[in-house]
């Protein structure tokens, strides 16, 4: 193992977390990006610039987003990998 990718830290100083982790960190970051910008627009369209209202209506989608996501990314992988060519090899 390379002694320089053990010591590495995330921008928080952080160690990083172990690569099998990666399957739930990705769906993890993509829910709570994707439920923020998704919330801010629907509650900006419906009543304005209130950010109470946001983040009530944030907290209500992100945990119902993360747990989907877990769910349906090995679904929608597979359907990718059915629509996209291979990329071929060097």
């Amino acid at each position: 193992m390379n002694s320089a990718n053990a010591n590495a830290r995330t921008i928080f100083g952080t160690p990083k977390l172990p690569a099998r982790h990666a399957t739930v960190v990705l769906p993890m970051l993509l829910s709570i990006l994707m439920t923020c910008i998704v919330s801010a627009i629907s509650t900006l369209m419906s009543d304005g610039i209130d950010i109470g209202l946001w983040l009530r209506s944030w907290a209500v989608s992100w945990p119902i987003a993360f747990p989907t996501l877990l769910l349906v990314l090995p679904l929608v992988r597979r359907a990718t990998a059915a629509l996209v060519r291979a990329p071929e090899q060097a």
